[in-house]
């Protein structure tokens, strides 16, 4: 069985790797697969300690969190695909028209 330190580690450089497409991206598609990507490094985790202490918990946990992911991930493209047929566009500098 592999160690649960280096699911940890696993999940530190995914969560990184995603909160760093996040911040510096500006196509909004992209930024919600980085968000995707930030959510499965915390599950990760989650099943890692599970492992480690041998409860269950954590899978719980990370079944409701995806979920959860699922739907934000429907209700997000929804208004990406909303946002687009009005303005011919997604990427986050346009956003701002949100506003108005």
């Amino acid at each position: 069985m592999i160690d649960p330190m280096w699911a940890v580690v696993l999940g530190i450089c995914l969560f990184t790797i995603g909160l760093w497409g996040a911040v510096t991206r500006k196509n909004a598609i992209i930024v919600l697969m980085c968000i995707e990507i930030i959510l499965n490094a915390v599950n990760l985790n989650f099943v890692a300690a599970a492992a480690q202490h041998g409860d269950v918990t954590g899978w719980v946990y990370t079944v409701f969190a995806i979920a959860i992911a699922a739907a934000e991930v429907a209700i997000g493209l929804a208004i990406f695909l909303s946002f687009y047929g009005h303005n011919e566009t997604i990427s986050l500098d346009e956003m701002e028209l949100l506003k108005h």
